[in-house]
Parts: structure tokens; sequence; C-alpha cells
């Protein structure tokens, strides 16, 4: 059991914690109050003069997949040997000892989703993990928590190259459509005991039965409209990921109902895709009430900068709640495990950072890390 006294800070829901007392145990927060008895013998920390946060959380990553300082033998984010590898999951590649974990605590971030990469039209199973631990199955949240598929460039290039379909944005969508037909056709036959399993099909099944969302890398206006599109074909959930352009369409974005994923803003525009990149695109989202998470797409852009991107929104016209609101709750909301993480709550899996001073000053930096009330990082 662990107390942290003095606490003044962010809730994640867009509110402030003045002089509380937050009271870990087991691996929750059991009390959050001004005014709470402590036993003698349990550790106390006080917070005075610190600010304490909710741990941050990264919905759109590769760590642990596309290992740094590795070269190609410690990329393991895409298998290209086929336009559609709905079979695979992240979780079978993730190392949890790539370097990136060490700092993504470090930078305050305690739970990520890590996906495959954007090469393929299905591109397979993502995973919710935390960032500390040594064995990956212990660290997951949500396994599965979406199946990975990519409009635009990068199955264009990686496929098209090779001179197979896709080769045009048409050929992404028909390839989309005909594995989301495909896997209808299998459920039916299933139900009726006339299909023995197929892996592929059974995971592009999960989103027709609504079990995870299809989250789709698109950046331009076109890409993120065929993925709308889409989504209203086949009845499913999706996010959109990056949602570049999501600025130019925000009117028709927002009577869709769904939920996005925006950056990386820092990187430079390395591609046609990002010509219209900027921080510009989360003050319009929330001006038209959809709700966002920031994202720095690690390692597209390290993973300890995910604060320092919240700053950027704001100094580019988001409010400090919003934005940290990006990082706790709408993020925790986008990967559907809001019940567990993403504010400081009591019930709530004890996941809380104590910075040096107002995390949104940059010159300030993150002192200790907690994941399940257990100390993960100290300054």
């Amino acid at each position: 059991m662990i107390a942290i006294t003095n606490v003044t800070g962010f809730d994640g829901f867009g509110g402030k914690l003045k002089d509380a007392t937050v009271l870990m145990n087991q691996g929750k927060i059991e009390r959050i109050g001004t005014d709470i008895d402590l036993p003698n013998d349990i550790e106390v920390i006080d917070a005075k003069g610190k600010v304490v946060t909710p741990g941050l959380i990264d919905v759109h990553t590769h760590l642990g997949v596309f290992e740094e300082g590795k070269g190609p033998s410690g990329h393991d984010f895409n298998e290209i040997s086929d336009a559609a590898t709905p079979h695979i999951r992240a979780l079978d590649g993730v190392n949890p000892f790539d370097r990136g974990f060490k700092d993504a605590i470090k930078g305050g971030v305690t739970t990520v989703q890590t996906l495959p990469g954007s090469a393929n039209v299905i591109g397979g199973e993502m995973v919710t993990i935390k960032t500390h631990g040594t064995v990956v199955d212990e660290m997951v949240l949500r396994e599965p928590s979406g199946l990975k598929a990519a409009t635009g460039e990068n199955p264009k290039r990686v496929h098209g190259g090779k001179g197979k379909m896709p080769t045009t944005r048409m050929g992404v969508a028909g390839v989309l459509r005909q594995k989301l037909i495909e896997a209808q056709n299998y459920l039916e036959a299933r139900e009726k005991g006339e299909k023995q399993r197929n892996i592929e099909l059974e995971n592009i099944g999960k989103v027709l039965t609504h079990e995870i969302p299809l989250r789709v890398h698109a950046h331009r206006a076109e890409d993120i409209t065929t993925v709308l599109r889409i989504k209203k074909e086949f009845g499913i959930d999706v996010s959109i990921e990056h949602c570049t352009e999501g600025h130019l369409i925000p009117e028709y974005i927002a009577k869709h109902d769904v939920s996005v994923a925006v950056g990386p803003t820092m990187g430079s525009r390395s591609k046609v895709e990002l010509e219209n990149k900027g921080w510009h695109t989360l003050p319009v989202l929330d001006e038209h009430g959809i709700e966002f998470a920031i994202t720095t797409d690690h390692p597209v852009i390290e993973i300890g900068l995910l604060m320092a991107s919240a700053i950027m929104s704001v100094k580019n016209g988001l409010t400090e709640e919003t934005a940290l609101k990006a990082l706790t709750i709408n993020a925790a909301k986008h990967l559907g495990i809001e019940d567990r993480v993403g504010s400081i709550e009591e019930g709530k899996d004890a996941d809380l950072v104590i910075w040096s001073g107002d995390p949104f000053d940059l010159r300030n930096s993150v002192e200790r890390t907690f994941i399940n009330g257990k100390e993960v990082y100290s300054s």
C-alpha cells in the first residue's frame, strides 16, 4: 500500500486535483480525498510542489515490434508476403526488452497500443499493453484491441511495386471489401457447420461481429472518406489512424461516430500524403466535437516525446485540458479500456506520474512513474 499526499494535478477528465491524497493498494487506486486517515505502516510519498497526472497513453505505436538500434533484424512489424495478413498478431512479435519501453516509462507513458505496420491492406491484430514487464502476456490490457488496415500510398508502393494488387487506391479498397465479404460468407457457413476453421477469416470476423474495431491508417481526405464509406457498407466499428487531412472534412467525419488518432505531427512531410500535415488539424477536430487521441507513431517519433506533442498542440490552439485528455481518458476510450486507465479515479489501475512541475512546461520532467501501483521509474 502506497499513499501519495499533497497531490495537485490533472485528473484526466479535464479537471484538477488540489492537495489530495491518492491511496494505492493491490495495483488499484483505492481512495482519493483530502481527509484520509493513513495507517502507520504504509509508504508515504509527499508530492508537495510537484504535479501528478494519470499515466499517459499512446494509442498508435510499433513499440516492441519495430525495435530501435537493431536494423532489419528488429523490424517485425510488416509481414509483406501478402497484401492481406489478418491472421498475424502483434502480440507474437513484441520484444518487451526493446529500449523504447524504458523511454516510455521515463516519459510517463504507461500504456500503448502496438500495431503491425501499414504495408498491407490488412496488417493483422494489434495489442494494448502496459509499458513495463518482461513477459508480454503479463503486460496485456486488451488483446486483440483491433485489426489493422491501411489505405493510401504504403500498400500501393509495397505490393504494386511487385506488380501485385493493389496498385491504386481503388485496388486498396477492393482488396479490403473482398476480404470483408469473404469473412461474412465464412461466418454464415460456420453457423451452418459447413466450414472448417480459417484463422484469417476468423480474425476479420471479429470486426464484423463488433468484437474489435477495424483501425485504418488513413492520411488523405479521400482515404478517410473511403474508410467511412466501408464502415457504412459493412456496419462495422472503425477508427481513423493518423487523420492528417481530417481538418479538410471535419463536418463529414463528425457525422460518422468514429474515434480518431492524430499524429505523428512532429514528423516531417516525408511523402505526398503528409503535404497538409500540421497542428491545425487538432483544433479543427475539437471545434467540430470530434474526440481524438494524440500519437507519436513510435518509432517515427520517439515515444518519450508524447507529452511534447501535447505541448505543441497547446501552442497551436488546444487548451491544456483537451490536450491532456488526448493522452489520457480520450486515448483510453479510443482503445476501449477506459474502465481500467486514463484517469485518476477510485477503482482504476494505479498508473500515475509525478512530474517535477507543470508537465506543459517542457523544462519539467517525470520524477516517478507508477504502473499497477508499482514504481517502475524514478529519476
